[in-house]
């Protein structure tokens, strides 16, 4: 049987994953740390995975889906540059963690999930935080509540559809990861003139989403 982290061994264990993971490479916005360092990332995983829930690895969720590792979600989050009462679109929430993060970063946040029992899990989790959850296919994102000031897709796609970048603000931004052969790049890029250029900032281990598969032949 999983042991439940005490709240003093959990939260070492935070101080240990900023300390370690995050501020040697480059994850070093304040605010961002400040979130990563409150959020509770162990009400987040599966129960027996609770012992693992801060380590530099992604945590299987079943069915090819994972949480990433949190240097993963620190960088896109520093990307993201997120404020206070920016309305943010989550894609592929999985448990939660990401949108409790965006959530205490002040933002208004729309989360899309397409598995219910993932979805479920992400509510109970993130309690009484004011996120508006919504099942439903990842790459179809949450129309009704566009525009968006920012988008984050918490994975690893071959393509990015056209009906998020028409939910993404003019000026806003999108930060994403990239599947480029064998290698996955995180991307960031502003919407300008309708259109979304990304641009590569770092190479790293991401999960990959079901749902955006590119057409054979196409490259980004």
């Amino acid at each position: 049987m999983a042991t439940k982290l005490s709240e003093t061994g959990a939260a070492a264990m935070r101080a240990a994953m900023i300390d370690s993971q995050l501020r040697t490479n480059d994850v070093i916005d304040p605010d961002v740390v400040a979130a990563m360092a409150a959020v509770p990332r162990e009400a987040f995983v599966p129960a027996a995975l609770s012992g693992v829930a801060y380590m530099d690895r992604a945590i299987a969720l079943g069915d090819g889906r994972a949480l990433n590792p949190p240097l993963v979600t620190g960088r896109l989050l520093v990307e993201a540059a997120v404020r206070p009462g920016m309305r943010v679109l989550l894609v592929g929430a999985a448990t939660g963690y990401t949108a409790a993060l965006l959530a205490k970063l002040g933002a208004e946040v729309h989360a899309v999930e397409e598995r219910a029992d993932l979805i479920e899990a992400a509510r109970a989790a993130a309690g009484d935080s004011a996120i508006a959850w919504t099942q439903g296919p990842l790459a179809a994102g949450a129309p009704n509540a566009a525009p968006f000031d920012r988008i984050v897709i918490e994975g690893a796609v071959e393509t990015l559809p056209d009906a998020l970048v028409a939910q993404l603000a003019e000026g806003g931004r999108i930060v994403a990861a990239r599947r480029d052969g064998s290698v996955t790049r995180l991307v960031q890029g502003v919407k300008a003139g309708g259109a979304v250029a990304l641009r590569a900032f770092a190479d790293m281990d991401v999960a990959p989403l079901p749902g955006f598969a590119a057409p054979k032949g196409f490259r980004f």
